[in-house]
């Protein structure tokens, strides 16, 4: 099937079907990419323009295209261990509530496919055998369905764990399938909780986090839904909870409820809450 141009009135459809379901927007540079990401959908559904893809999911006669549809305009990119420094902060700030006495919760919050609390749990195990150390709690959540399917199975492509997961760390987690399938050993996944939520409109998981992983989410998020989103992690923290943002995002003119922490770089504390350094 060759790839068929996209209507500006089509376009304008996606983009309000995206951001009414997951608050994100399909970014000038994304949008090139539309017909890429949903020829795979229009040929499992042997629909052969984007704008008859369009008028499908308008005409409602098929409940779950929608939903299809947003999962695959959702943006996945994600790695095993991305931003090696950024496990290292995580390390240092559990080993702090530690010290207060207390198993640290962490929540993923935009996982995508899993590898990040996947890359948790690994780092959080190994030091469990060494230093026998307790595993924090997990939480790991994505407005995509088919992604959080993707995390609690497990299941990764050769190229996938080739991204970032060393090869020691994936001989002792994975085991290996037909079809260069890797599949996560149960005992990694136990202490992970998924669950599909929307960042924008859906209450946080229960109770309340140590630390936040929200990297490379809000990037794609416009305004107001950005608001809702930095709230609802607001309200999920204990007051000397911290916050993590991916290299390019900030809260810099984005959000009165955090400020820069001094314990990391790209770490957050809400703004109501004293600097983590000024409690030790």
């Amino acid at each position: 099937m060759a790839q068929s141009p996209l209507s500006g009135q089509s376009l304008a459809v996606l983009s309000a079907l995206l951001e009414a379901r997951t608050g994100q927007q399909i970014a000038s540079h994304r949008s090139t990419r539309v017909d890429t990401v949903l020829l795979p959908l229009m040929r499992e559904r042997r629909i052969d323009t984007l704008d008859q893809l369009v008028c499908a999911v308008l005409d409602g006669r098929d409940p779950q295209l929608a939903g299809r549809v947003i999962d695959a305009l959702v943006n996945c990119e994600t790695s095993f261990f991305r931003d090696p420094h950024v496990f290292d902060n995580i390390v240092e700030a559990v080993a702090e509530v530690e010290r207060e006495g207390r198993r640290a919760r962490i929540w993923s919050a935009g996982c995508s496919t899993g590898q990040e609390p996947l890359s948790l749990a690994m780092m959080f195990a190994d030091r469990q055998q060494t230093q026998g150390r307790p595993m924090p709690e997990i939480v790991a959540t994505d407005v995509s369905e088919a992604a959080i399917a993707r995390a609690r199975s497990g299941c990764y492509t050769q190229f996938e764990v080739q991204r970032g997961l060393p090869i020691r760390q994936l001989v002792r987690w994975f085991e290996g399938r037909p079809g260069n399938e890797w599949v996560a050993r149960p005992e990694l996944l136990r202490p992970i909780s998924f669950r599909q939520m929307n960042l924008t409109i859906d209450p946080a998981p229960s109770g309340q986090f140590d630390l936040v992983l929200c990297r490379n989410v809000m990037l794609y998020f416009a305004p107001e839904p950005k608001e809702r989103a930095f709230r609802t992690l607001a309200g999920a923290m204990r007051d000397t909870g911290l916050l993590i943002l991916g290299a390019g995002e900030t809260v810099m003119g984005q959000t009165d409820l955090f400020q820069l922490a001094s314990v990391g770089r790209g770490m957050y504390r809400k703004s109501d809450a004293p600097d983590p350094v000024s409690r030790a």
